[in-house]
């Protein structure tokens, strides 16, 4: 696992090369109490879901892309 320290306002590219925008790119929003906010920068072609959502969709064997019209 890679562990990043990023303070408020700064970001993550993933999946970047020299020559293509990055595949994902997270920003931190917030940082308040002990919670973070993270914002997403995807292609809209790539689905995004929170771990608990992602594993309920792989419970039920359903194909994400369905699932995610479904939630």
């Amino acid at each position: 696992m890679l562990v990043l320290t990023r303070k408020c306002q700064e970001s993550i590219s993933v999946g970047a090369s020299l020559e293509s925008e990055p595949l994902l790119t997270v920003t931190v929003l917030e940082i308040t109490g002990g919670r973070v906010r993270l914002g997403f920068d995807v292609r809209r072609d790539m689905l995004v879901h929170r771990w608990e959502v992602w594993e309920r969709i792989r419970a039920a064997g359903r194909p994400a892309a369905r699932a995610a019209q479904d939630e």
